[in-house]
C-alpha cells in the first residue's frame, strides 16, 4: 500500500471513528455475498455501521482515540470488522446478537461470523459482559428508582402510622356520641 493511499485510508478511519467509544470486533471469513449484504443492510437499517479494516491502521487510529489494544490481542488477529453506532454498547451488542441468532439467517452466520470482543467507553470488555451492561435508559431508570425508594418508603411509613391514628380517632369518636346522647337523655328525664 503506497503512503498516499495509506494516508487517505487513515484519514477516512479517523473521520469514521471520531468520538466512537463503543464498538464490537468481529471476524468475518467465508461469508457469502448474499449473507454479507443482508447483514450490512439489516445493521444499516438500525443505524449501525459495519466496516472491514486493516488491523495495523485500525489499531493506530483507535489508539489515537484513546482505545489502546495490545499488539498481540486477539481483537486484531485475522480479518477484522468493526461494528459501531447504537446508543450504547449494550444496545449494539443486543442488536448484533439478535441478527446473528435470527432463525432465518443464523445458519449463514454460524461458521462465518465470529465475535472477537467489544469496547465499552474505550475499555476492552468481553462481548458477554458488554451485552449485559445497561442501556442509558435502563441506567437512568435504576438510578431514579434508587433515589425515589427512600422517599416512597418514608411516605408509606407515614401513611401507615397516619392510618392507624385515624382509625383510633374514628373508634373513639364513635364511642363519644353514644355516651353523650345517653347522658343527655338522663339529664332531660330529671
Amino acid at each position: 500500500m503506497s503512503k498516499l493511499i495509506k494516508g487517505m485510508e487513515i484519514e477516512a478511519l479517523r473521520k469514521d471513528f471520531k468520538n466512537v467509544k463503543d464498538l464490537v470486533f468481529l471476524e468475518v471469513q467465508g461469508i457469502t455475498a448474499q449473507n454479507n449484504t443482508s447483514l450490512r443492510a439489516t445493521l444499516r437499517k438500525k443505524k449501525i455501521h459495519y466496516k472491514v479494516v486493516k488491523n495495523t491502521l485500525a489499531r493506530m487510529v483507535l489508539s489515537e482515540q484513546g482505545i489502546n489494544i495490545a499488539r498481540d490481542s486477539a481483537y486484531f488477529h485475522g480479518p477484522t470488522v468493526l461494528v459501531w453506532g447504537a446508543n450504547s454498547i449494550a444496545e449494539l451488542c443486543r442488536e448484533l446478537e439478535a441478527e446473528l441468532k435470527n432463525p432465518k439467517t443464523a445458519a449463514g452466520y454460524k461458521t462465518t461470523v465470529k465475535i472477537k470482543g467489544a469496547v465499552a467507553d474505550s475499555l476492552l470488555v468481553s462481548f458477554d459482559v458488554a451485552i449485559k451492561m445497561p442501556t442509558r435508559e435502563e441506567a437512568i431508570g435504576t438510578i431514579a428508582g434508587m433515589i425515589l425508594a427512600p422517599g416512597a418508603k418514608l411516605a408509606s411509613q407515614i401513611i401507615s402510622v397516619g392510618g392507624i391514628i385515624a382509625s383510633q380517632i374514628k373508634t373513639i369518636s364513635e364511642r363519644i356520641p353514644a355516651e353523650t346522647t345517653g347522658v343527655a337523655a338522663e339529664s332531660t328525664a330529671s
